[in-house]
């Protein structure tokens, strides 16, 4: 056995391949399952970091739309609560003029009501007095006839022709004759004293 082992001396001094094997064996050596499982499971759990990681993202993202979306839309309804409570109380200033106008119009009426009532009331207010006044002056005018016909009648009964001639000229010129009474006032079967002027008239102007 010593006799194989020993070697030439042109052959060089090889260690036994199966105790110091060279770098190409140990490269071409397959990996152990182990370090392959470790290697998966590491691989695994990165993707599942980054898919953690994207969904997180996403998460905050949406998050943060939706939040501004909510925020966008609380200030919209806010602006039309705001234009609404606006309108409404347009609504009701308008309402309130218009209510107000109404009763302005209605107040109006009533005084041009009792304005034209007054009106009336005045209108017949002066009919009656321009009437009172002018059957106060029919009367005056009467009585101031009546005198002047017992003048002429008294100097017609004493035959005095020319005073009962002047007494006649002076009550025509003052235009008396007409509002002497043509009824019989004294109430009996003579002449009124408008016929009873006419009869001494006839007599005395021809």
């Amino acid at each position: 056995m010593a006799s194989d082992r020993r070697r030439a001396p042109s052959e060089p001094f090889i260690e036994d391949a199966h105790r110091f094997p060279d770098d190409g064996q140990k490269k071409r050596r397959p990996p152990s399952p182990d370090s392959d499982a470790r290697r998966r499971k590491t691989q695994q759990r990165r993707r599942r970091n980054s898919v953690f990681q994207y969904i997180a993202i996403l998460f905050m993202t949406a998050f943060v739309l939706l939040l501004f979306t909510f925020m966008m839309e609380k200030r919209q309804s806010q602006q039309q609560i705001d234009d609404l409570k606006q309108s409404n109380s347009a609504a009701q200033t308008l309402q309130g003029l218009l209510d107000e106008n109404a009763a302005l119009m209605e107040q109006i009426a009533q005084v041009e009501k009792q304005a034209r009532d007054l009106a009336d009331q005045l209108a017949a207010a002066r009919a009656e007095t321009s009437s009172a006044q002018q059957q106060t002056q029919a009367e005056e005018k009467a009585v101031q006839a009546m005198h002047w016909f017992w003048q002429i009648n008294e100097a017609s009964v004493r035959g005095k022709t020319k005073l009962c001639r002047e007494l006649i000229t002076s009550l025509e010129e003052a235009k008396l004759q007409d509002y002497l009474p043509k009824e019989n006032i004294t109430g009996t079967d003579r002449f009124s004293p408008y016929d009873r002027y006419m009869e001494i008239r006839g007599k005395v102007i021809k």
